[in-house]
């Protein structure tokens, strides 16, 4: 009986399995994650606004057993692709086929500072932090920062920033509170293209959020923000997107060279046989300025896209179609929403588009969660 692997149970990891398992009834197929449960990343802008609990959002990874599919609940502590091997604490587990979706860890120490003078955006424990921030403060300044790239779920930072302005609007307080975003890049969405990038620095402006690109943090100070270029900006309070890297087995393995990501093609083969890699950890160039953002949809694609090539393999089909970049990402603002749509391997390159708010867009957003919830779990 063939073994597939599974490192990571989010949004590749799951959509693999389940691909799998409705196609090959008979293999064995094991997922292995340090964290027991599964949530959606765009869960904690729920948090922030109040409208979502930690608690009641998160979903059980143990249920994938119903499924016949069994669940490791500890850390990958070494992969060892040429003796086909993974251990965890207690474990060593053998494969036929290994897909690696572990995702990226955030890595404040990098920006001296950063975590002692701001709070991160993605932190699941900083939710409710920024939330009692956003309640509490009668005036000054609020400063976003994406002080490194790529990260995942690129327009995440503008939907926490328009939907804290949706909530200090309710308030009372938006008119004494000043709110900024400074980021690495040139401009609000570079993966998306000037046209996209320019929509979104429209909808920023109309709420009276000024957008600085190009501005690459290299400390932070208590109610300080320093750029290389000498300049600092004052905050009251500092929201943060970190760095990003790949957890530390991704490098001591072999497969991506220290501070990169996984480096594939649309095909998500690793330079290691029966290896794929898949979602935030890997790195999947366009073009040679171009790489498909790292969010949850995307990961889902690839997933599906390996698990159809594992299973032409294992059953000798032919060969099965590479992932076909094709997404998109919400914009949310409040009590409405935007659509970014992508297609990132189109013939005439890559495509963005992003459909004006609307409150069906907030509706298909919760929609978009759970049914992969419900198909997944």
């Amino acid at each position: 009986m063939h073994h597939i692997v599974i490192l990571g149970g989010g949004f590749g990891g799951l959509a693999a399995a389940n691909e799998i398992r409705a196609r090959l009834p008979d293999v064995k197929i094991t997922i292995v994650d340090k964290k027991d449960y599964f949530m959606m990343d765009l869960v904690k802008l729920w948090i922030i606004k109040g409208t979502r609990k930690f608690e009641t959002s998160k979903k059980p990874l143990n249920t994938i057993t119903k499924k016949g599919i069994d669940f490791v609940n500890e850390q990958v502590l070494e992969i060892n692709p040429v003796y086909r091997k993974v251990k965890t604490r207690t474990k060593e587990i053998t494969y036929d086929y290994l897909i690696v979706a572990l995702g990226v860890e955030l890595a404040p120490e990098k920006i001296p500072g950063l975590a002692d003078n701001g709070l991160i955006l993605y932190d699941l424990d900083h939710g409710p932090k920024i939330r009692e921030k956003i309640l509490s403060i009668k005036s000054g300044k609020i400063v976003f920062a994406i002080t490194g790239m790529p990260y995942k779920c690129p327009p995440a930072p503008f939907e926490a920033a328009l939907i804290i302005n949706s909530m200090l609007k309710e308030i009372g307080t938006r008119n004494s509170i000043s709110i900024e975003f400074y980021s690495v890049g040139p401009i609000t969405l570079p993966a998306a293209g000037p046209d996209v990038s320019g929509q979104l620095l429209e909808m920023l402006e109309k709420e009276n959020i000024k957008f600085y690109g190009s501005c690459k943090t290299v400390s932070v100070e208590k109610n300080s923000l320093k750029f290389e270029d000498g300049r600092s900006v004052q905050f009251d309070l500092l929201i943060a997107v970190p760095p990003h890297k790949a957890p530390k087995v991704v490098y001591e393995s072999g497969l991506a060279q220290d501070g990169q990501f996984i480096q594939v093609k649309r095909d998500c083969k690793t330079q290691f046989e029966r290896v794929y890699a898949i979602g935030d950890v890997t790195n999947m160039m366009v073009t040679e300025k171009i790489a498909v953002p790292k969010a949850g949809i995307f990961a889902e694609g690839e997933g599906i896209a390996v698990a159809q090539q594992i299973v032409t393999q294992i059953k000798n089909e032919g060969t099965a179609t590479p992932f076909d970049g094709k997404g998109g990402c919400f914009v949310e603002m409040g009590n409405t929403a935007g659509y970014v749509y992508v297609d990132m391997f189109s013939e005439q390159g890559p495509i963005t588009r992003l459909d004006r708010p609307a409150p069906e867009h907030l509706a298909e957003k919760e929609q978009f969660e759970q049914e992969r919830i419900q198909k997944w779990l």
